[in-house]
């Protein structure tokens, strides 16, 4: 028996969606039509579907709650699929216990649904099943997603603020230099007075934007549009932009507390999944987001496929070499690495929270006075001429 996606009409001709389990698309269609629903559409549920993060972390934490309640895995997957919160998500979930009827494994299952499941996930899942402590990382999973989650969301929050006032700064600015400044030449040709050098130079200015300022706006769009296609096409560029990016002031030192945080979390939880620490190094690399930590930690598993310590690894891999090895020679020293990882991404995560409140705190005012100061000077290039022009009428 197989799940389908079904959309048709009963005998009062309103519209009929839902899930019907058959064998085959024509056994389907005669089930409906028995149930009086003609079916304009049956199609199965093995389709891939976007699976969001905060959708996961729900799935995780009601199959973990339902799995510690004694239910069989196939019967979990058939209450989250009736229920009310997963409607959006209830097809996916259909091909999921599909696919575990049919001897898939969950990983597995959820793996073929989605392409949203990371391989983190896939592999601590993986690791779960076999050592048959899949309620308990479940849960783990769970709580990990809603961090990071959670942590996505600060990011882009913190992020939000300083961006409009720069948008709406230049905004300003263009206007003002492509529509004022112009009109204000207009008014002082035939006039005897003597332009400042400032109100010169913003006329200059006002007159290249209008002359240059598509071809340049066109070219700041191709620009970034070919540098998204090199970043997703050529690994290498990818990885030494990656690197550049931890080397620019107050953006680097964000970005490397950032991937230090992430890399601790993840790898926390992949060993408490089971998950061997040659793999898990791999996985957490990829888990930071930055190209260039996943290559080396990449060399760093071969490294420790051939008996160097993890602190070693680390240690050779520098945006994570600060303090992070110092806590994982911690962990190998007293026997609890997965427990010190932890502690070490809580720190990991304060030290996130002060740098993000003081950045945001130091970038508004400085923003904010540098595009005023613009703005300001603009207005006093315009009004000095005119000044003059009204003291010489008089």
């Amino acid at each position: 028996m197989k799940t389908y996606e079904y959309k048709g009409y009963d005998a009062n001709g309103h519209v009929n969606k839902g899930l019907i389990e058959a064998m085959s698309v024509k056994d389907a269609r005669e089930k409906l039509a028995v149930a009086g629903i003609l079916a304009e559409r049956v199609s199965q549920t093995g389709r891939h579907f976007r699976f969001p993060a905060e959708t996961r972390a729900m799935v995780y934490h009601e199959l973990s709650s339902l799995l510690g309640a004694g239910l069989p895995l196939v019967r979990s997957l058939d209450i989250l699929i009736e229920s009310p919160e997963m409607d959006c998500q209830h097809i996916l979930l259909a091909g999921v216990r599909d696919r575990v009827k049919e001897g898939s494994s969950l990983a597995d299952a959820l793996a073929d649904a989605s392409d949203s499941l990371t391989a983190c996930e896939r592999a601590i899942i993986e690791s779960a099943e076999k050592s048959a402590t899949v309620e308990s990382m479940l849960e783990r999973l769970a709580k990990f997603l809603e961090e990071q989650q959670e942590l996505h969301d600060r990011v882009q929050t913190a992020l939000i603020y300083p961006s409009i006032v720069v948008a709406v700064g230049v905004c300003v600015a263009v206007l003002m230099l492509g529509l004022l400044v112009p009109r204000t030449h207009k008014l002082l040709v035939g006039t005897n007075v003597v332009l400042p050098g400032l109100t010169q130079f913003m006329m200059s200015l006002g007159s290249l934007i209008l002359k240059w300022g598509w071809a340049a706006a066109a070219g700041i769009i191709g620009g970034v549009l070919y540098l998204k296609y090199k970043l997703k096409h050529d690994h290498g560029f990818c990885v030494r932009w990656d690197r550049a990016l931890f080397k620019i002031p107050l953006w680097g030192k964000g970005y490397t507390i950032l991937v230090n945080l992430r890399f601790s979390r993840t790898l926390a939880i992949l060993l408490g999944g089971g998950v061997s620490l040659i793999e898990g190094i791999a996985l957490a690399g990829r888990a930071t987001g930055s190209p260039w930590i996943s290559q080396l930690t990449e060399e760093g598993a071969e490294q420790l496929r051939h008996g160097n310590s993890l602190s070693n690894v680390i240690q050779k891999i520098e945006p994570l070499s600060a303090s992070l090895a110092g806590w994982i020679r911690a962990g190998e020293a007293s026997g609890g690495l997965e427990r010190l990882l932890e502690n070490a991404s809580d720190r990991y995560q304060a030290y996130w929270n002060r740098f993000a409140g003081k950045s945001i705190s130091f970038l508004e005012p400085v923003i904010i006075l540098v595009i005023g100061g613009f703005v300001l000077l603009i207005t006093v290039s315009v009004l000095l001429p005119i000044v003059s022009l009204t003291q010489i009428a008089m």
